[in-house]
């Protein structure tokens, strides 16, 4: 081979070369300056907590990230009920989701300590606990299931309305029919309170109250209102029976999919959003019970300390059948009492 083909030879090899990292450069940065488009699933209506949070967290993280990640919110169940999505994150199907805790508790069984009637003596006080190292210690439980808990946002407080039945007593309880979420903390705390737990699907509660085929249900004050329940029912109980926590997750396909700046940008967006959402709970909580009053719904205070006594029993019948339930429970307890000072 002459010095001319050697030279031509290793100008083409040169030049092939050239391309190829140049095309594989232009790969990357195609890559790099795509949007990423994820989308962020709930059950509740567009103007609940869950829906102005989801909204405030979409748009930290579009700024943290320069634009990078688009999140996209579909609120009322459009992307299926609860333990739908739970199980859309875990294989991979859908990025996000705020779900109540209680819709994860089959994949999760330590979950179910929340279900517990009378955890928490209020909104605050379980906040506090779940804003901090114990409530990481739960998030982190979700990552062996394939998703990532990002945050807490703002416990609900379930308390006990009626649609015609007044309630003076627990007394009165007895054999009252009590529409409950379908959970065996729920079930028993309601039993051991004299009433008679009905597992119903929420969207069947409106008819069924309306027909009677129900005395109650149990609900956080902003969705008595937002769900018209004040139509078909007279009283609200401030029972503080159970504090349902809300989480935000992502699935963990779609967590290792993004860089570690990205990943960082997301957990800031959701600390940030949980803090606005702390606040506006409690704004619509406060709002609602004003809105009860106004429209003749009448509110009352409970006994708290006598009901949570007769639930005790209950307690620590649930508390045995939960993996790491007792141990856990203790560590809870000594969290609230260390915030509480």
């Amino acid at each position: 081979m002459d010095r001319s083909s050697t030279l031509n030879n290793s100008l083409r090899t040169v030049l092939v070369a050239g391309m190829l990292a140049a095309g594989l450069s232009g790969a990357a940065l195609a890559q790099a300056g795509d949007k990423i488009v994820m989308k962020l699933g709930h059950t509740l209506a567009p103007d609940n907590h869950y829906q102005l949070t989801a909204l405030e967290f979409a748009k930290a993280v579009k700024q943290k990230t320069n634009g990078k990640i688009e999140i996209q919110i579909f609120p009322q169940s459009q992307l299926g009920g609860e333990v739908q999505m739970t199980q859309a994150l875990r294989t991979g199907t859908q990025e996000l989701m705020l779900s109540s805790q209680a819709a994860v508790v089959n994949t999760i069984k330590e979950w179910e300590i929340f279900d517990i009637p009378y955890l928490f003596d209020s909104v605050d006080d379980a906040n506090r606990v779940l804003q901090g190292p114990v409530g990481k210690k739960f998030l982190d439980m979700m990552q062996s299931a394939n998703m990532i808990g990002l945050t807490w946002i703002s416990v609900g407080e379930r308390n006990l309305f009626t649609a015609k039945k007044p309630v003076g007593s627990l007394a009165d309880l007895k054999d009252f029919k009590v529409r409950v979420m379908q959970s065996p903390g729920y079930i028993a705390g309601y039993k051991a309170l004299g009433a008679n737990p009905t597992p119903l699907a929420y969207n069947q509660l409106f008819l069924a109250l309306s027909q009677g085929l129900v005395d109650g249900a149990d609900t956080s004050p902003e969705q008595f209102i937002q769900d018209k329940f004040a139509d078909v029912a007279k009283y609200y109980y401030l029972t503080h029976v159970n504090y349902l926590p809300v989480v935000l997750a992502i699935s963990k396909t779609s967590w290792n999919k993004l860089t570690p700046d990205q990943q960082k940008a997301m957990q800031e967006a959701a600390r940030d959003a949980a803090q606005f959402d702390l606040k506006e709970y409690r704004r619509q909580y406060d709002d609602a019970i004003a809105q009860m009053k106004k429209r003749g719904i009448q509110v009352k205070d409970v006994d708290a300390k006598s009901w949570a006594t007769s639930t005790e029993a209950a307690r620590n019948e649930i508390l045995a059948k939960i993996p790491n339930g007792p141990a856990n429970y203790k560590e809870i307890m000594a969290a609230r009492a260390a915030v509480s000072k």
